[in-house]
């Protein structure tokens, strides 16, 4: 129930309201004059230029031929790494010419299982001498998920290359490169480590 307000607290209210200051005075936002047509095309020394068409057409059939993906894939981020090894031992990596002398398989671990894993290995790697590990992440599974957003198959295979360049296995790697196909191809990750 709604407490009426008596006479001497109204009495209050206007006397407070009346003392009141604006802190800001309000003005109004003048709107941005628009130019004319005649007028740009006497700047611009010309004609205006056509109006882009749009991208698709409303009712127009998808083509599903084209990547709608705006994030580069796994591959193009790797590509970008500098290369901080051998350039000749480096193409025999790439053609598989070179062979893991250890490797773990994360494909089927949690986050949370997969990284602290991940970690000990590397480290663990390093301190016994290794060069070259193949760290084996899947493809990931495709999910007919009906989010909002769309989200990426394969968390592992997108977040370990992540992992590889932040402390404290940033400073056990020297490159990341993505497996040959006889090692696993897009499911699979050559970390060579610094000596």
């Amino acid at each position: 129930m709604r407490r009426r307000l008596s006479s001497e607290d109204r009495e209050l209210w206007e006397r407070v309201k009346g003392s009141a200051v604006p802190l800001h005075a309000r003005q109004p936002i003048p709107a941005p004059p628009k130019p004319k047509l005649e007028e740009f095309v006497q700047a611009a020394g010309g004609t205006p230029p056509a109006p882009k068409p749009a991208p698709f057409r409303v009712g127009q059939m998808v083509d599903h031929r084209r990547s709608n993906d705006l994030l580069p894939g796994l591959a193009e981020n790797l590509a970008r790494m500098p290369l901080r090894m051998d350039a000749g031992r480096f193409g025999k990596l790439t053609r598989g010419k070179l062979a893991p002398e250890a490797r773990i398989d994360l494909h089927g671990l949690t986050l949370a299982e997969a990284h602290p894993a991940l970690v000990g290995f590397i480290l663990g790697a390093r301190a016994r001498g290794k060069r070259l590990v193949l760290v084996i992440t899947g493809k990931g599974r495709v999910t007919e998920d009906l989010a909002p957003m769309p989200a990426r198959a394969g968390r592992l295979r997108h977040d370990v290359p992540r992992w590889l360049a932040l402390p404290p296995l940033a400073e056990a790697v020297l490159q990341v490169a993505p497996a040959h196909r006889k090692h696993g191809g897009e499911g699979a990750l050559y970390v060579y480590l610094r000596s």
